[in-house]
């Protein structure tokens, strides 16, 4: 871990500023979700009162409509995150290659985004470990060479998947006349700015591997690759979300948690 990527000795990207890198995709992202809280917070809390002005009247108002035995739809909450929120079956009720479309993105994206999550975790657990030197005493699966190796295979498989959701969203755009013409500028970033993170990582990956994705590039430019994916990755998945059309991953499982469900 001597340093993450970089195109050439004198720009080396160091872990430990890769870390920080990350950390300020995150903290755009709070302060993105703390503008988005703020603005949902505005509205009146009931008929006749005056709009609120606390950030926490949003919060509050999503555990009082969860907490309600009747409320539009009368189903558990459990029920709602799982057929509503992960199974998204009112899409699948609409149209099941648009369902096709939407949950192969969804799990790709999350899954992937999790299995990161967990690098993360298991890479810097094991720095720390090393410094205060109780590294020994860690699992074996806890060294980064290893639970790399371990996430190989599903990171294939999702990535795959991924990539399924995207070539199908890409398609619609194009050959399909009713979602061609409702398509927007705003809809086209989405999907090409998905579309270069998913490739730049198969890219990469290939580069690194040496597998067919890396199209025969030479392995000197693996660092340089993987840089430039986990950039876009960072500004483009994380810090971006708050302020785009994919807030609707977060405000949708929310007004689907508020109306219990929605079928």
């Amino acid at each position: 871990m001597e340093y993450f990527a970089g195109v050439s000795d004198a720009l080396r990207v160091t872990f430990v500023q890769m870390m920080l890198l990350s950390i300020i995709a995150i903290g755009i992202f709070i302060i993105g979700m703390y503008i988005n809280l703020k603005k949902w917070s505005m509205g009146s809390t009931g008929y006749g009162q005056p709009p609120s002005k606390s950030i926490w009247a949003f919060p509050k108002m999503l555990m009082y409509q969860m907490s309600q035995h009747a409320h539009v739809h009368n189903q558990s909450v459990i029920e709602t995150i799982v057929l509503d929120i992960l199974f998204q079956r009112r899409i699948l009720k609409r149209s099941p290659l648009r369902w096709f479309m939407h949950f192969t993105i969804f799990v790709g994206w999350m899954t992937l985004f999790a299995m990161s999550g967990a690098m993360f975790f298991v890479e810097m657990t094991h720095m720390i470990a090393e410094r205060l030197e109780f590294a020994e005493v860690l699992p074996w699966f806890m060294d980064p060479v290893i639970f790399r190796q371990l996430l190989s295979v599903p990171n294939d498989i999702f990535s795959y998947i991924l990539l399924t959701g995207v070539i199908i969203a890409i398609f619609r755009r194009l050959f399909v006349a009713k979602v061609r013409e409702s398509t927007i500028a705003y809809d086209s970033v989405l999907i090409i700015g998905l579309a270069v993170i998913t490739i730049t990582g198969f890219i990469a990956d290939g580069i690194r591997t040496g597998r067919f994705w890396g199209f025969g590039i030479d392995y000197q430019y693996a660092p340089p690759a993987a840089l430039f994916h986990v950039v876009i990755s960072l500004l483009f998945c994380i810090a971006y979300i708050p302020f785009s059309k994919y807030i609707h991953i977060i405000a949708i499982p929310l007004a689907l948690l508020a109306n219990k469900g929605g079928e």
